[in-house]
Formats: C-alpha cells, structure tokens, sequence
C-alpha cells in the first residue's frame, strides 16, 4: 500500500497525536492543518473545505482520529481515497452515544467547552493515559487547543447526521475507548485494552494494521 497518506488529527489535537506511527520510507506522510470554520458551518462543509488541500491527481489514503475520522469519513464520500482509515472515532452519526446528543439538545456541550482546556486526573482516565509521558502529550495539546475551535467543533458532531460508511473504510477502536465507548459502535478491527488516545499509546498495532491492509 506505498503512497500518500493525509492524516486528520483528533478534536483540538495535532499531528503530536501521530508521532508514534512508524511507516517505511517509501510512504509520504501529509497532515493537514486546521482550517477556520464558518459561523455554524456543518461538519460536511468544513470536511470538503478542508478536502481543498488533498492532491487527488495522485492515489491517496486518509487517516483521521476521532474528530478527524468524521471529517475523513465525509471526505472519503466525495474525493473516493484507495483507503480510509478512522481511528477512535464513528463513521455514522448514529454510532454517537445516545447521552451525547441528550446533551446537545441541554446545550450542555457549551458549558463542557469551557472545563475541556483543564487536564486533571478525571481527564487523564478518560483518556486511557496511564505513563507520564502520554499524560505530558495531553496537556501539551489541551494547552494549545484553539477554545472557539473546540465550540464549533462540538456543535457540529452534535448536528452531524451521516448515515453512510463509505467504501474500503476501516474503522479501528479500542475496547477501554471512554470517550466513544465500542458498545456504541461496530469497527472492523479491535485494539484490546486500546483507549481514546491510542493512536499513541497503541501505535504499533495501529500501524500494523494500516500497512497491512
């Protein structure tokens, strides 16, 4: 599977969540950057702005995490890549946590925006992070999350109401996952022991699995 693959970090993550995956040298790796969304610009119009940047004149792959893998799905509908990969995420809207979108309907989600720049050990557990170091990982990208990006962000996959899982998608999650618990969900390949952030802390399996496909 030599070739391109663009990468979709995770809701307020970067290519940091990435560094771990190890790939031979023969693969060209390409993250792509947020873009500023719209007022209440929905999740698919944002996924095909931020779709302007993928050279599709070339075969490419896509790997999203998490916020990142909805993105990639919706991506995946319209440019067709040879593979999606999403990894800790959903591929429908209807895969979502039912008290997710009870939630939504509160306006919780607006109140919850304000206390997800702080990392506390609640945090950490939700997450999956255990060593030190992923804890450090976690701090450093909350510190940097863009807070009126992390609104809109969570707005839009409350709204977000896909119901097709595109073709030659392969969804990866783990089974200790607390954010987008597995019991929600139907993914293709299961990490045992794999939580939200296992893109780090899992990333040998991770890229096994993605190279090996």
């Amino acid at each position: 599977m030599p070739g391109r693959i663009y990468f979709i970090s995770g809701l307020g993550a970067d290519r940091r969540a990435f560094q771990r995956l190890r790939f031979p040298p023969d693969y060209e790796l390409v993250y792509l950057d947020w873009i500023t969304p719209k007022t209440e610009e929905s999740l698919e119009n944002y996924a095909l702005r931020l779709s302007n940047a993928i050279d599709t004149r070339k075969p490419f792959y896509l790997v999203g995490l998490s916020f990142g893998g909805m993105l990639a799905t919706e991506i995946a509908k319209r440019l067709q890549p040879n593979k999606t990969f999403i990894i800790s995420s959903v591929p429908t809207s209807k895969s979502l946590p039912w008290y997710y979108k009870f939630a939504g309907k509160l306006k919780l989600h607006q109140l919850i925006s304000q206390f997800a720049k702080r990392t506390n050990p609640v945090t950490y557990a939700l997450f999956g992070l255990k060593k030190r170091s992923e804890k450090n990982l976690l701090d450093q990208i909350i510190a940097d999350t863009d807070i009126n990006f992390l609104k809109w962000a969570l707005s839009a996959i409350l709204k977000w109401r896909n119901e097709i899982k595109p073709a030659d998608l392969i969804h990866i999650h783990g089974t200790a996952d607390n954010i987008l618990p597995v019991k929600f969900t139907q993914p293709d390949r299961i990490i045992v022991g794999g939580g939200h952030l296992m893109v780090y802390t899992h990333a040998q399996e991770i890229t096994n699995i993605i190279v090996g496909s």
